[in-house]
């Protein structure tokens, strides 16, 4: 490696952003304002040949996902909102999209917003009918979090007080997010001082023709993943782990998502009439493995997903119906993106035969994603 690779250069780009520079990846800092409370947010922009990521101290969200198509044309990949205000109004609606943060401190559904450690009953904050969703509203994604930057990305972190939202324990929470090459590489870690659940993921919503460009029902999917979780009329995993073989989740080979998100199938509709549900990916929870890989044939993009979690969530983007309105004021269509969210299975805690997602004092939680972009 060069001399030059191996130092930290600190730069002073346009606008007044500040930053640094290290190997390959440059990484600025500015002042995203205040939020409607009152509260600053930082901006951090990470930048290298192949792709650029925006992340706001704002919930962790990434706000911006850069990468070429084919013809080398650099386009933001996940929907969104123009300035951390529009983040904030969403998710403190009653209809939140959670457009792009970390999600904590269980991310999914927990059912009735309750679950039993060490023989005690925790009730949590109820935010998606009679269960808890994605942390409750306080969740991860609601808060602000203390970043700094380091070699090839930023650092977040957030302590979670005991009690928040009903969770127990203190809970340090620290995430990197750095880029190498094609690669936006997400690093989660945890400690806690009390006995707790945790289910950690980032909740970007995925379009590889560009943000704003229409659906992705054209878009190939594959999965890795032999069964998947069937789901009851709440999004609750039932405990069964289904085989794909037979059904419109079958996506061992790769499949255009609309081909068949309209098949007369009982668990679609229970999905809103699309995908909103948990896959356990094969050889899953083992070390590093590929979940997932998209491909757009209008744009050549590829994203392949690779994680040490156990299972990914295919959501469809069901629920939107173009009452959002986007990043340049683009109202975001049923459809309009994906998400493919790494984590342990739904509903966890209530359902001893999935993978486990208790954290215990003494032990500390990691866990590594990648969304590894190409071109084809």
């Amino acid at each position: 490696m060069r001399l030059i690779e191996k130092m930290l250069i600190v730069l002073v780009l346009v606008g007044g952003m500040t930053g640094a520079a290290m190997g390959k990846t440059q990484v600025g800092t500015r002042s995203g304002g205040k939020l409607p409370d009152g509260s600053s947010v930082e901006i951090y922009t990470l930048k290298n040949e192949k792709i650029e990521v925006q992340v706001m101290t704002y919930g962790g969200v990434i706000l911006s996902l850069k990468v070429p198509d084919r013809t080398g044309k650099m386009q933001d990949v996940v929907l969104g909102f123009d300035d951390p205000t529009g983040y904030y109004e969403n998710f403190n609606s009653k209809g939140a999209a959670f457009f792009g943060p970390l999600v904590g401190r269980y991310a999914n559904r927990i059912a009735h917003a309750k679950f039993t450690l060490d023989g005690k009953e925790y009730t949590l904050t109820k935010n998606n009918g009679d269960n808890t969703l994605h942390g409750g509203p306080g969740g991860f994604h609601n808060h602000i979090w203390t970043g700094k930057v380091i070699a090839d990305g930023v650092e977040l972190k957030y302590l979670s007080k005991d009690g928040e939202e009903g969770y127990p324990g203190n809970l340090s929470v620290t995430v990197r997010y750095t880029l190498s090459g094609g690669d936006l590489k997400i690093e989660y870690a945890a400690t806690t001082d009390k006995p707790t659940v945790l289910n950690l993921t980032n909740h970007s919503y995925f379009n590889l023709s560009g943000q704003g460009q229409g659906t992705i029902l054209a878009e190939q999917l594959k999965l890795n993943a032999s069964r998947f979780t069937p789901v009851d009329s709440g999004l609750i995993p039932t405990g069964e782990l289904k085989s794909v073989v037979g059904t419109p989740f079958d996506f061992l080979k790769p499949h255009a998502i609309g081909e068949r998100i309209n098949a007369d199938d009982e668990q679609l509709r229970l999905g809103h009439n699309g995908y909103d549900h948990n896959f356990v990916i094969d050889g899953g929870g083992k070390g590093l493995t590929e979940a997932a890989e998209v491909y757009d044939p209008a744009s050549g993009r590829v994203l392949r997903v690779l994680t040490s979690e156990p299972g990914v969530q295919l959501y469809t983007s069901n629920f939107l119906n173009a009452s959002i309105k986007g990043k340049g004021g683009v109202a975001y269509p049923r459809n309009a993106a994906l998400c493919l969210e790494t984590q342990h299975f739904p509903d966890s805690p209530n359902h001893p035969e999935f993978p486990t997602t208790v954290l215990k004092p003494g032990n500390e939680f990691h866990s590594t994603t990648i969304f590894r972009f190409s071109v084809r």
